[in-house]
């Protein structure tokens, strides 16, 4: 992947750039000795490293306003960054931008149960907002697999979903307004504690851009009632294509499962003999999980179980406590730790229609024998959001492009079954040259042009979701 030039000047002023920024930030909050903005210099995408100018730590939105207006001043890039476990290069910064983290604004702002939501600074971790809530029966439905690290803030820039997003939505589904600072110290207030604010859908776009347009320092978010109970059931095939179809099926029938998951081989036999789980040795796995009264339950997985058997399934497993529950569980949720385990590997986020999984599974397959590098898939086949990992050695010269190459390729295919490049991780450095295959130039022009007007120098979070030559060229332009 080809990497953006520095810009000389901005770091021939490093000393400048760094004095301005002490000037409105406690001393500690402002990192620039070399060893340290190591720390920065990549996100959970680590096949690429680039250290940043310097990396800041605001508290707050004043704080984070004062950082973009001295940054917009001296034309100095800026990369918004929250837990850093964005898995498609969101968060790498260029040698001559200042990464804006927000761990330190973590807090809980105000708590609304009547009204069902919760406002928080943007840089608190998903799985804590639920944990603020939970003791009056509340969660925050959206549950990346990250979720005990990565932040809200990431979480509305790619607008993340998780493995219960069939039912509940992704992250655009369940925020409500958010407070904004624009690149050049501007703040601003989108939404707000109600549904559909009038005038033009800015929430909409500003959840799913990257960090393109802003930095969102606070949300507003919408917090659910926790169900009466839930329970999974857990069905095993001979083949990848007859798991599909059992899912596109299960769709068909009008029955809305909170999740559907799917594992196959390579990923069923690294999570046993990292987890332990007791799945079964077959070519796929289903995890399909229901919710509601006992009675709701009982009837779900009934309709479940009836289309399951008409695809001869090799094992069919209904969970009858809790604890059986937590072991069907055990195993997807390890699924991402235990591929570690055996090899580096790339993971996708390619979005298909659910009725395509058959087909698309055999030709990731075949790729997969044509490329001669392994797949292990994994993924929220409910709403057919793909996750293949692909296998390669990070040691072996050529194989990172040799893997980057068959995910192009995997990439490409969901768009041409009528899905799209991205379904949760964002399109970040990983995906950004494959635009083109999924937009025509009148449609990229019209996301450049948004750009145009939220940032007009084009500073925010540089060389990201636009192809480099597109991004490269609109900054010539904006510096003209």
């Amino acid at each position: 992947m080809e990497m953006p030039t520095p810009n000389e000047s901005i770091l021939a002023r490093k000393a400048e750039i760094v004095a301005r920024l002490q000037a409105v930030l406690p001393l500690d909050a402002v990192i620039h000795e070399e060893r340290e903005t190591r720390v920065y210099e990549c996100d959970a995408l680590t096949a690429y490293k680039c250290a940043p100018l310097a990396a800041v730590l605001p508290s707050n939105t004043a704080e984070v306003a004062a950082v973009l207006k001295v940054c917009h001043e001296l034309g100095v890039p800026v990369v918004p960054r929250g837990s850093g476990t964005s898995l498609a290069g969101g968060a790498l910064p260029t040698a001559d931008a200042v990464i804006l983290g927000v761990a330190r604004m973590n807090g809980v702002i105000e708590t609304n149960y009547p009204d069902r939501y919760i406002r928080v600074q943007t840089g608190r971790t998903n799985l804590s907002v639920t944990g603020a809530v939970e003791e009056e029966d509340f969660f925050y439905a959206p549950d990346p697999s990250s979720q005990l690290a990565c932040a809200i803030a990431g979480n509305i820039a790619m607008n993340s979903g998780g493995a219960h997003c069939l039912k509940y939505g992704v992250t655009t589904n369940n925020l409500l307004g958010v407070t904004m600072v624009l690149m050049d110290g501007t703040v601003v207030e989108i939404g707000g504690a109600y549904l559909d604010a009038g005038g033009l859908d800015l929430l909409g776009v500003i959840c799913g851009s990257e960090g393109q347009l802003g930095v969102v320092t606070e949300a507003t978010l919408r917090i659910l009632r926790k169900p009466e109970g839930a329970r999974p059931v857990l069905i095993g095939f001979d083949t990848n294509e007859v798991a599909g179809e059992c899912v596109s099926d299960i769709i068909k029938a009008g029955v809305l499962p909170v999740a559907i998951e799917f594992m196959d081989r390579p990923c069923i036999e690294a999570t046993e003999a990292f987890a332990h789980a007791g799945y079964p040795m077959c070519e796929a796995l289903l995890i399909v999980e229901v919710e509601g009264s006992d009675a709701e339950i009982d009837m779900q997985l009934g309709v479940i179980s009836d289309i399951a058997r008409k695809h001869n399934p090799v094992e069919l497993r209904e969970s009858k406590s809790a604890e059986e529950s937590a072991a069907i569980w055990l195993g997807r949720k390890s699924a991402f730790g235990a591929m570690g385990q055996i090899n580096d590997y790339m993971c996708l986020d390619g979005t298909i229609p659910v009725s395509s999984l058959p087909a698309v599974l055999k030709r990731i397959g075949e790729l997969s024998q044509e490329y001669g590098l392994g797949v292990g898939n994994v993924f929220h086949a409910g709403d057919g959001n793909m996750h293949p990992l692909i296998l390669f050695d990070a040691n072996k010269p050529g194989d990172l492009e040799l893997c980057e190459q068959m995910g192009a390729d995997i990439l490409k295919l969901c768009v041409e079954v009528g899905g799209c490049l991205t379904g949760e991780h964002g399109v970040g450095v990983e995906k950004r040259d494959l635009m083109h295959a999924q937009f025509n130039p009148v449609d990229l022009e019209a996301q450049l042009r948004v750009k145009d007007v939220f940032d007009p120098q084009w500073l925010l979070n540089p060389s990201k979701v636009f192809p480099l030559a597109v991004t490269q060229t609109r900054r010539k332009v904006a510096a003209a």
